[in-house]
């Protein structure tokens, strides 16, 4: 198995600055924040346009994307390749959500093969992104454990 290109992870809207460029890809967000949380200076829903890559270096922009659970971020720093894969793949369930998938992925989707570094997969069967979870599981209610009633 090979390791996913630039092409492979360079899905969504470009944010460029000088050593890096953050890939957004809006239908795969789920609100996790975790990007907020670690650069807000950055990652800002408030403003226009919302990532603003040149507010931090490049190493630092691309840490905080790689703690993107869902894989809505991706990012290229200039000159190297394509964001590595973890070593060991990780599927981690979310309470009542997706399946949180770290590794050398390879995902099977109605456009066919993916090849990605983080993904989160629909487990309620509501998605209308699927393989992808869209978050439909709150509004209809999924619970990934039965009712003990």
């Amino acid at each position: 198995m090979t390791t996913p290109t630039t092409e492979d992870l360079a899905q969504g809207k470009a944010y460029t600055a000088p050593g890096i460029t953050v890939y957004y890809d809006a239908r795969r967000c789920l609100h996790v924040a975790s990007c907020v949380r670690g650069l807000p200076g950055v990652f800002d829903p408030a403003a226009r346009p919302w990532i603003r890559p040149a507010n931090a270096e490049a190493d630092a922009v691309a840490a905080v994307v790689r703690t993107c659970p869902t894989g809505a971020l991706h990012y290229v720093l200039e000159g190297q390749e394509a964001e590595m894969p973890d070593e060991i793949t990780t599927i981690t369930p979310s309470p009542d959500g997706p399946l949180m998938i770290r590794g050398n992925l390879v995902i099977d989707t109605p456009g066919g093969e993916k090849k990605d570094v983080r993904a989160a997969l629909c487990r309620c069967g509501h998605s209308s992104n699927k393989p992808y979870c869209d978050g439909t599981h709150a509004k209809v209610g999924w619970k990934s454990t039965p009712d003990p009633s």
